[in-house]
């Protein structure tokens, strides 16, 4: 899941990176309208959080900008101006939801969360692949009826595995996956996280297997093995 915030005021912008990469999601951050414009031409994003008093470029060209390239992904206005035109015209421009400044955290997350389950039209089933299950809603996975103890980084490994069951994932869908924009992360350490994740699935007999040359794959154990 990977999410874009294009607002300019840094204090409100550190908080947010902080918060919802705490709860396992990718997040990107630009400060203003051309910034956003450029990176929502250049990089695929599941949801965009649009400030509408941008520099450079207003939020509103930029959503109308992005409806026009008809890109699929969910918009939540978030703003100070909080007039009744302004909610109409983003809402008709394509938003998918709008938040008014000052606004408390626990309901942005709500939002955000909301804005996930509409976009899988209601809800994403749960993901079973031997005794592993993956509820992509809650971000969370479990075995036998045990949560698993997943780190962030380890939740979005999954994720992008989870939704690939059965069909191998190369290292640049991982990278792309679990990287902010300004991270290094090598091919080695990308082995790394796929070892941790690796021996922290196997009471769910399910096997993440090494592919030599192009990539990995996510598959129950044999009932035999």
């Amino acid at each position: 899941m990977r999410i874009l915030i294009a607002e300019d005021d840094s204090i409100l912008a550190d908080g947010l990176l902080h918060a919802l990469r705490a709860s396992g999601y990718a997040v990107d951050h630009v400060g203003d309208g051309a910034a956003a414009d450029a990176a929502l031409a250049a990089q695929s994003f599941d949801l965009l959080i649009l400030d509408l008093g941008l520099p450079k470029m207003p939020g509103l060209e930029v959503l109308k900008r992005l409806r026009a390239r008809q890109v699929r992904v969910s918009v939540l206005i978030l703003t100070a101006q909080d007039g009744l035109e302004d909610r109409v015209k983003g809402l008709d421009l394509g938003a998918d939801d709008y938040l008014t400044k000052p606004f408390e955290l626990v309901e942005l997350e709500a939002r955000v969360r909301a804005l996930v389950r509409r976009a899988s039209n209601g809800g994403q089933p749960l993901v079973q692949c031997g005794d592993l299950v993956y509820d992509p809603q809650a971000r969370a996975a479990s075995a036998g009826g045990e949560r698993l103890d997943l780190t962030a980084r380890e939740l979005r490994l999954l994720e992008i595995f989870a939704t690939r069951v059965g069909r191998l994932v190369n290292k640049t869908q991982i990278v792309d996956h679990l990287c902010e924009w300004g991270e290094e992360v090598s091919e080695n350490a990308v082995e790394v996280y796929v070892h941790r994740l690796r021996k922290k699935l196997e009471p769910a007999r399910v096997r993440i297997t090494t592919v030599r040359g192009l990539g990995y794959c996510l598959e129950p154990v044999p009932p035999d093995a």
